[in-house]
């Protein structure tokens, strides 16, 4: 398995592939050796489910958006690469674009947009990712929530009490005013940043109603960051199949404020597993109004690799 380690394949993987060219070959390594296929199915799963844990070497850094990076960049995938970063430019210059990523599973869609994520960053950029969980479905914002409280807490932990986090703070409390304490419901590390200037408001609201301002209000969150901040923002969602209809109509709302001030540099990045987006999905109704307007839309789609390109 030397070829394989060489292409920086992760030790794992080429202990898997090991183990059962020993067995193939009658040469069992004890007990851990695979008696059967299903034993290879169950670890290759696990692998896919909990790659952090179970495929990426432990003394590799920041495994979980590394991924094979032979030569500097994600192997077999440097065309699709070169496409989302084009798009990327776009927007920067002022335009409102997206770009959805489709594929199989195991198919690298997320280790794509993860070293698209070094992209933006080193250029200045602000990234926030989030990832909808299947049994999450019925709880609104769920990755988009998540999103937003992991960028607050990399400022808390990256700025500490400096002037530019209580400057983000100044300007969210004169964008938004009192209504920001809704955002702290759902971004706790925001609670945070504010301090403890800011109050509870008591509101009886129904549901339809609360979602709509909490789409409103990450909406202008988004618009406070990046004058903050003065940089563009990228908000990459994995897992789109499995989305709430409120996290796909804010992600809409925030495409389409981009589009209409053009002072505005918003980039919209998703992934979603091949044929599971039916025309009842959100993404689907998403995908429709972003026809209609006037939003690029970009389509990457992700197939298995081949042989020949394994073994390049």
């Amino acid at each position: 398995v030397e070829p394989l380690k060489a292409k920086c394949l992760p030790g794992s993987l080429c202990d898997l592939v090991a183990n059962m060219l020993d067995c193939a070959d009658c040469y069992p390594s004890g007990e851990d050796s695979y008696h059967k296929m299903s034993e290879v199915r169950d670890d290759l799963q696990m692998m896919l489910e909990k790659p952090t844990i179970y495929l990426y070497d432990q003394d590799m850094g920041r495994l979980s958006i590394t991924g094979l990076q032979p030569g500097g960049t994600v192997f077999g995938r440097n065309a699709q690469l070169s496409t989302i970063k084009d798009t990327y430019r776009r927007s920067v210059s002022g335009g409102s674009e997206m770009v959805i990523i489709s594929g199989a599973s195991g198919s690298g869609k997320s280790l794509l947009g993860h070293e698209f994520e070094k992209h933006v960053l080193a250029g200045g950029g602000i990234f926030l990712s989030g990832k909808f969980d299947q049994l999450q479905q019925g709880t609104p914002f769920s990755a988009l929530a998540s999103a937003f409280n992991v960028y607050c807490g990399i400022l808390l932990e990256d700025s500490g009490p400096s002037s530019i986090v209580g400057e983000l703070a100044s300007n969210l409390r004169s964008s938004l005013g009192r209504d920001v304490h809704h955002l702290t419901k759902l971004i706790p590390n925001l609670a945070i940043i504010l301090g403890p200037a800011t109050s509870p408001i008591n509101r009886n609201e129904d549901c339809d109603n609360a979602q709509k301002r909490l789409q409103y209000l990450l909406c202008q969150f988004v618009d406070v960051i990046s004058s903050t901040f003065s940089a563009p923002v990228t908000l990459f969602l994995d897992d789109l199949q499995w989305a709430d209809a409120a996290s796909i109509e804010a992600v809409n709302h925030l495409l389409t404020a981009a589009s209409l001030a053009h002072d505005e540099r918003f980039f919209f990045l998703g992934c979603c597993r091949k044929g599971e987006i039916n025309e009842g999905h959100p993404v689907r109704k998403l995908l429709k109004n972003v026809e209609r307007s006037s939003v690029g839309c970009t389509n990457i789609k992700l197939d298995l690799m081949d042989e020949h390109t394994i073994n390049t």
